[in-house]
């Protein structure tokens, strides 16, 4: 199963997806004029709701600043410290700088999803205001393109399925705590953690989206305070290997050295896909989210959108990929078979803080980890929602729960081999439909700007 998974995985993450997601964000960033970094503290002044609209809003059900929290709970999730091991591990230093493009492509991409979101909610089988790809492709662009909608929804109801994360945080507790104590981590073991993982998660999950987004209001500024602290200390104690790593990267970026057979494009390949796991442009999962914003502004939600890259690829992940690198602990897994994930940068902790860094990183895991998991089940749970209705919304969340219990003993290979394959379908899902309506948004972007130069 592995095998055939990463065989349809690399086939639909070939040249076409890089043109697509790479070449499409391109697009919508120089059609818009360079918006994402032209209007970028505007974006920051909408978060804070400095330029919030008089009245209560009719629609929606959490804050701008609840869902920018909630989808960057969902990017800075494992995805920003096992993700970013993964793409080093694959594809050497050289990925992270096209995960690094992908993140300022991602900006424009993230900007016309979001605005598109709100621009095209309507309500569901329960009368509540919905928005995300699936909607603005029937409203958007007619009936008639329901079947893309559906292929999307159906690639967002397993693709959101939250396996790589209780896979990672199983491997955490294992490596940091279980393995240590001496403790025999066999099927059972594993199975034990999927169980707690789940009965954790339920208790958010189950709440709805109102709890996923006060929960990840908390938790997010804690957890990138938290993570940002340890990674600093971990640069100031290798200080003197910071410019030699930024110089690695750059120079392995143009080489491919570090890529089976040295390709070059399959490094950008690499570090695209795995750009694309970290912060979702061009997926469509944040729009989802965005679109369940009280924010009656289609524009305005897309400025909010657009900062996420910079937080989870630009910051987070590069912290992390300058741990993994500063420290050596990349060369540790050069020549090691298999796809390595957190237990990359668990090394690079270990490294520089011994006997305390792995706790510090599993505290940190537990904490990216299920922020993730609440965010995430409600990306599934919107799409159970389009291709079911509301009423059975329910069953999907208890399935998303069980499969938790699964994640923790399956292979990290297999789980990020079928998650790239999910992403690939609502990739091209998204971006097809959002390079269709992109005219659309840049009227109502030219509309927008006109009326608050004149407030």
């Amino acid at each position: 199963m592995e095998k055939i998974f990463e065989s349809i995985g690399n086939w639909l993450w070939s040249f076409p997806m890089l043109l697509l997601l790479t070449g499409g964000g391109l697009f919508l960033l120089i059609y818009s004029g360079f918006i994402p970094f032209r209007y970028y503290r505007r974006g920051i002044g909408v978060l804070r709701g400095k330029y919030a609209p008089k009245g209560k809003s009719e629609v929606g059900q959490i804050s701008s600043f609840e869902a920018l929290s909630s989808t960057i709970a969902s990017t800075v999730g494992l995805g920003s410290i096992s993700g970013v091991a993964v793409a080093i591990t694959m594809g050497g230093p050289g990925a992270i700088f096209w995960m690094w493009i992908s993140a300022l492509v991602g900006m424009g991409t993230k900007f016309f999803t979001a605005s598109l979101a709100v621009m095209y909610r309507s309500k569901d089988s329960d009368g509540e205001h919905q928005g995300g790809p699936m909607y603005y492709m029937i409203n958007g662009l007619g009936k008639k393109w329901k079947p893309l909608a559906i292929l999307f929804s159906i690639g967002g109801l397993f693709g959101c399925l939250c396996l790589f994360q209780a896979n990672q945080l199983t491997e955490t507790v294992k490596s940091t705590v279980l393995d240590p104590m001496g403790v025999e981590t066999g099927l059972l073991t594993r199975l034990i953690c999927g169980v707690v993982i789940c009965l954790i998660t339920s208790i958010v999950v189950l709440g709805g989206i109102k709890r996923i987004g006060k929960v990840a209001a908390k938790l997010v500024p804690f957890m990138v305070i938290l993570y940002f602290s340890a990674v600093v200390f971990i640069l100031i104690r290798y200080f003197d290997n910071i410019p030699e790593t930024f110089a690695l990267i750059f120079r392995d970026a143009f080489t491919g050295n570090s890529v089976m057979g040295g390709a070059v494009g399959g490094l950008i390949l690499i570090g695209i896909r795995r750009g694309a796991f970290c912060n979702e442009a061009g997926v469509g999962t944040a729009a989802m989210m965005h679109g369940a914003s009280k924010n009656n502004e289609p524009i305005g939600e897309g400025l909010v959108a657009m900062i996420e890259p910079t937080i989870d690829t630009i910051l987070i992940c590069t912290l992390t990929a300058l741990s993994v690198l500063v420290t050596g602990a990349w060369d540790t897994f050069a020549n090691q078979e298999g796809v390595k994930g957190i237990e990359v940068t668990l090394t690079a902790f270990n490294m520089a803080m011994p006997g305390w860094g792995g706790y510090i990183l599993l505290f940190a895991a537990i904490v990216f980890a299920f922020s993730t998991l609440f965010s995430y089940s409600y990306y599934g749970s919107k799409c159970a929602n389009f291709l079911f209705g509301a009423k059975y919304v329910w069953y999907y969340r208890y399935f998303y729960l069980l499969t938790l219990v699964a994640a923790a003993v399956v292979s990290v290979s297999t789980v990020v081999a079928f998650i790239d394959i999910m992403y690939a379908i609502m990739a091209i899902c998204t971006m097809t439909a959002t390079l269709l309506l992109a005219p659309r948004v840049k009227k109502a972007a030219k509309e927008y700007f006109a009326r608050v130069k004149k407030a």
